[in-house]
């Protein structure tokens, strides 16, 4: 059994074709910038939006650790009160939203299945996504067996932050690795992350010499890594592995910030301007100045 906390159907961007995204919850890094705060822990998580609450008093009676109260008529959540059990979730509820749901490997691949007209068809298949696939190491595994078994091409999104070991298992199962390239500085990579780039880079370098294909998914940030020094570091990533294949820049969002809000959490980068197309562009043109290997976006 795993976490998993969306199965996200007719994806066209994780990877070749029509695709079926399974989103795994956990994760080792912490960027301050995650679009996904809701993956990063492997427990069911409670999301609460105070502007859509009713007032009607409901998940007071129905929690049962006495998490939810009102004082002077103001709904109040304590949330290390709170289990996670989503017993204050419902359709009559539109403030809260529980993230989680325990599955088998069977049940997933039976509901990846259901769409395998649609993968024949274009070249697609399934992705495992996240958080962090390798932080359900033994669930990704059967997935990636019992994808196999039903011949699915598969992708995997990672950030490349686990066990050498763990990675070259992983390897005989995996079409296309989506790498996370997200800083090539060393110190600012743990300063935004969390942790430092070394494994990622030590990981990279096994699984192309074992004759691994990539594709490096490159988060730009303004003001943190759209610079020439990060550009240029994206470029001798591809250019120095053979098996990577292409470059997908994906120009940063806020949606992590009210996700973050909504799950209690301090989002450490404030205020960002979203960036235009046509800045997006300029990254994107910037990164193919230095690399013959395809630049797109993601």
């Amino acid at each position: 059994m795993g976490t998993v906390f969306n199965i996200q159907k007719f994806c066209v961007n994780d990877g070749p074709g029509i695709r079926t995204s399974v989103f795994l919850k956990g994760c080792p890094l912490r960027c301050a910038w995650c679009h996904n705060p809701e993956s990063q822990r492997i427990a069911f998580e409670l999301a609460y939006d105070g502007d859509k609450c009713l007032g009607c008093g409901r998940c007071v009676s129905l929690c049962p650790s006495g998490a939810h109260w009102f004082a002077g008529g103001k709904h109040e959540l304590d949330r290390e009160l709170c289990l996670g059990c989503g017993s204050c979730v419902g359709p009559l509820c539109p403030a809260t939203e529980l993230f989680g749901k325990e599955m088998s490997a069977e049940a997933v691949i039976a509901e990846v299945m259901r769409d395998s007209i649609f993968y024949e068809t274009s070249g697609g298949g399934m992705t495992l996504t996240g958080g962090e696939p390798m932080a359900q190491f033994d669930f990704t595994m059967e997935l990636l067996r019992l994808g196999k078994e039903a011949g699915l091409h598969i992708c995997m999104e990672t950030c490349g932050f686990s066990s050498a070991e763990k990675y070259a298992l992983c390897a005989e199962y995996v079409d296309l690795f989506l790498w996370d390239w997200k800083l090539t500085d060393r110190e600012l990579h743990k300063m935004y992350t969390g942790v430092y780039n070394d494994t990622i880079i030590d990981n990279l370098r096994l699984l192309d010499s074992m004759g691994a294909k990539f594709v490096l998914r490159c988060p730009v940030i303004p003001g943190i890594n759209d610079n020439d020094g990060h550009f240029q570091g994206i470029a001798h990533v591809a250019n120095s592995h053979s098996g990577v294949t292409a470059v997908e820049v994906e120009p940063y969002h806020p949606l992590g910030k009210a996700k973050s809000e909504r799950l209690g959490r301090e989002y450490s980068i404030g205020d960002i301007e979203f960036p235009d197309n046509a800045r997006a562009e300029e990254w994107i043109a910037r990164i193919a100045s230095f690399t013959d290997k395809p630049v797109r976006r993601g």
